[in-house]
């Protein structure tokens, strides 16, 4: 091998393996804050991986088994040295919803489906990574996303409050599960709704007066004493019960074509949405660090980490926000702090997990609400209304969309409007005719500047997008009717080009057509600071030659000063 071919070898595996950049340069004393910075996140992590196991309908133990693989296969090829990938509130609610219309909730199939998809989501991360189809991402818009998010918020909260209360849960959507618990109120269980409601004010007692303690650990702990000195056993509080202490077995999730056919929906829904969350946080810890961000590969990066999730029986994994946020304020420098991360729950896995079969699932189900109550942003739809409604009400839709039909569906609601809303918009562009500002050579739209004068018999036209098929005969009729509309006779049209940075086939045949109708009318078709890759395509298509070359200008000075040249010329006469 060359000196050629090994470094471009070597720049190949740097590429793949952001690790072999940072690891040579690690400093020994940054070793101390990565341990502080893995230690603080695996307080938090433990009893949060646990309590989003429930959201996913699995058994506590099942959310451990997700988090030390999916942590080294990030360190490993991840693009952030900050950003802490697990468990997720609302991906595991969508591999819920999804996995549930398949198998019945506890069942052998259900534990397999879990991470059948789990696997499934890391094969379409690794394929969205290798073809770099990041932008994909783009099609679910901020307010969808956030009024999705909520939504989950809203669901999440109502499908813990059952475990809170020591309630049997209902089915169906939001309404359907809150009809149900009022209907049961009368049932609750005394002394776990006591546990349960007594977590959740620790659990804001903690972050609120004592933020350093990791609060759900802590809860976690006095309700796991509680029980233990009270004897809550006895009194019918629902526990964890006895865990072994073992390592996840790994195994392949065998499913069958059907089962992968139900289950490919869900997966592409959290393949969007989980690279959007886990985007969100690498580029957050990046502000901190100044590094430089690979938007694919982190796709790449969340392949391995869920396929390593899937095969050890566990759930899905995408970027924390609030774990990365933990991670940096704990001083953390490097994916070691994962690496440490990952190491301490395989061994709590081996040696810790006695300590926890006195942990009751209303304590699990209190620390789920507790973040989601965290995440409850009512002031972003205030804020959303008075800046944009038209997306404040993409935001709502996706937002009752969740809540009254469905997780999946609320999504899809959400970017079926948005993709609607996007064909509305780039086939109806901004349009405007310029008028010229007092005592200067500067055009600005009259309708937004009263005191630009429009130029008597010129009217001068600018369409904000380039002129595709889909817009083609909007500016063909909103040219004509800005025509109609102008205060004085019109007798040459001037297309301001500037913002026009491409021009399709179907448009040019438009443009063709449109210069005859005017024609007709005695109306000049001519055009200002038109591309020259554009001014190139037109004479190809004939267009320039049928205008003729004169009518195209540099700027729309040259042409406000040609078509004052010609009247004075036609009045003269």
């Amino acid at each position: 091998m060359n000196a050629s071919s090994h470094q471009n070898s070597k720049n190949l595996l740097r590429r793949y393996f952001p690790i072999l950049e940072w690891l040579p340069q690690y400093h020994l004393s940054w070793l101390r804050a990565d341990i502080i910075a893995g230690l603080t996140v695996w307080a938090v992590m433990v009893p949060e991986a646990m309590a989003y196991a429930g959201i996913a309908g699995v058994p506590p133990l099942i959310g451990l088994y997700t988090v030390p693989f999916p942590l080294f296969f990030y360190a490993l090829l991840g693009t952030s040295r900050l950003m802490v990938v697990g468990p997720d509130s609302a991906t595991a609610l969508i591999s819920s919803v999804t996995v549930a219309a398949l198998a019945t909730s506890g069942s052998e199939e259900y534990l397999i489906l879990t991470s059948a998809i789990a696997f499934t989501v890391g094969i379409l991360f690794l394929i969205f990574g290798i073809f770099k189809m990041g932008w994909v991402a783009n099609f679910i818009p901020t307010p969808v996303m956030k009024g999705f998010i909520q939504g989950l918020v809203w669901v999440t909260i109502i499908g813990q409050v059952p475990k809170l209360l020591g309630i049997e849960g209902g089915s169906g959507n939001f309404w359907q599960r809150l009809a149900a618990i009022i209907h049961r109120l009368p049932q609750t269980h005394v002394t776990t709704a006591i546990i349960g409601i007594g977590s959740i004010v620790v659990l804001f007692v903690l972050k609120e007066y004592f933020p350093k303690i990791p609060s759900a650990l802590t809860t976690a702990v006095l309700a796991i004493l509680a029980v233990t000195f009270l004897g809550l056993e006895d009194k019918g509080v629902e526990l964890i019960g006895s865990i072994e202490a073992s390592l996840p077995p790994f195994q392949l999730p065998m499913v069958s074509i059907d089962q992968i056919t139900g289950i490919i929906g869900g997966a592409f829904a959290i393949v969007l949405i989980g690279y959007a969350e886990t985007l969100g946080s690498a580029k957050a810890a990046a502000e901190k660090t100044g590094e430089e961000i690979d938007p694919n590969q982190e796709l790449i990066s969340l392949g391995p980490a869920n396929l390593a999730a899937g095969l050890s029986s566990g759930f899905l994994v995408v970027g924390s926000l609030s774990k990365t946020s933990i991670s940096m304020s704990s001083g953390g420098k490097t994916q070691v702090s994962s690496i440490v991360h990952g190491v301490f729950v395989l061994l709590t896995l081996l040696f810790l997990m006695p300590l926890f079969s006195n942990l009751p699932h209303a304590t699990l189900a209190a620390i789920v609400i507790e973040a989601m109550l965290g995440l409850a942003n009512v002031s972003y739809f205030k804020n959303l209304y008075r800046i944009r409604r038209i997306e404040h009400a993409l935001a709502l839709l996706a937002f009752f969309g969740v809540l009254f039909v469905g997780v999946l569906q609320g999504i899809g609601l959400g970017v079926i409007a948005a993709i609607v809303l996007l064909i509305h918009r780039a086939s109806h562009p901004y349009t405007a005719v310029l008028g010229r500002m007092p005592e200067t050579q500067i055009f600005r739209d009259i309708d937004l500047h009263p005191e630009a004068t429009p130029i008597p018999g010129l009217l001068i036209f600018q369409f904000a997008s380039g002129l595709i098929f889909p817009n083609a005969n909007y500016f063909r009729s909103s040219l004509k009717q800005k025509i109609q509309e102008s205060s004085t006779p019109v007798k040459t049209v001037l297309i301001d080009a500037e913002i026009i940075n491409l021009i399709d086939t179907t448009s040019l045949e438009m443009l063709s057509k449109l210069r005859l109708e005017l024609a007709k009318d005695n109306i000049i078709l001519s055009w200002a600071r038109l591309q020259e890759s554009l001014y190139t395509e037109m004479c190809k298509a004939g267009l320039v030659a049928e205008m003729g070359e004169s009518n195209f200008y540099d700027r729309i000075t040259e042409g406000v000063a040609a078509f004052a040249a010609q009247d004075k010329d036609n009045n003269n006469q």
